[in-house]
């Protein structure tokens, strides 16, 4: 893609950003929730800069990311000339990555063990400010994705606030494909009330409006806003 964005895929982008935030509205008003407790997280993988450049030009302020090399490789310059910008980690992160991802992220959502846990908080006093956390839930215990299995969350909430002092603010989860979502999105809202966090960040593009009735605060959606991904 050129470096001007094509006035199609300009216009693309603008009127899938209308519907994600109608449908928004819909599901808020449906569940008689405020508009204010919801964050938007546009999904910016694999997107070329100059199509979140679009986004960022009509108004929108908070974006995710899934790999830190890819992030610091894009968003270094770009939250440079936008310092407002709120940039989320919503992809695993490696132990050897910390120094970048404390660097560029305000927000890292998945963190999933204690040898991560442990050295995060070894680096965070290096750095001028801290990002916030979230804790990942392996909801569906799937062998194949990240996240803290449900039994196991209580004690390493406790470790990661009491122990390590790390800025727990919140849980993450991403349910099974081929499972019913509800159940998914009550159990991470049971335990993020039980432990008091304040941030939920669940729901994707084809499910946010379930997500929003069980107590979302932050949605990661992606194809909805942007379309089919470009090979970054």
């Amino acid at each position: 893609m050129s470096k001007m964005l094509a006035n199609k895929d300009s216009s693309d982008i603008q009127e899938n950003y209308k519907k994600v935030n109608n449908r928004i509205q819909e599901a808020v008003d449906k569940a008689s929730r405020n508009r204010s407790s919801i964050r938007l997280i546009a999904v910016s993988k694999n997107q070329a800069v100059d199509r979140i450049e679009h986004l960022i030009k009509i108004g929108h302020r908070v974006f995710g990311e899934n790999r830190v090399q890819e992030a610091k490789s894009k968003w270094l310059n770009i939250k440079k000339k936008n310092p407002d910008i709120r940039l989320h980690l919503i992809g695993p992160l490696q132990t050897n990555k910390i120094k970048d991802a404390l660097a560029i992220f305000d927000v890292i959502e998945t963190i999933d063990r204690e040898r991560l846990a442990i050295k995060l908080a070894r680096e965070i006093s290096l750095v001028p400010k801290a990002p916030d956390f979230l804790v990942q839930i392996n909801t569906g215990k799937e062998s194949s994705k990240s996240g803290i299995y449900p039994e196991e969350a209580d004690s390493f909430i406790i470790f990661c606030q009491k122990e390590l002092h790390l800025h727990i603010k919140g849980l993450m989860c991403i349910p099974p494909i081929n499972e019913e979502k509800s159940s998914h999105f009550s159990l991470l809202y049971k335990i993020a009330k039980k432990h008091s966090l304040r941030y939920l960040s669940m729901g994707m593009s084809s499910d946010f409006d379930t997500a929003i009735r069980f107590g979302a605060t932050h949605l990661r959606v992606g194809t909805a806003i942007f379309g089919a991904r470009d090979q970054f």
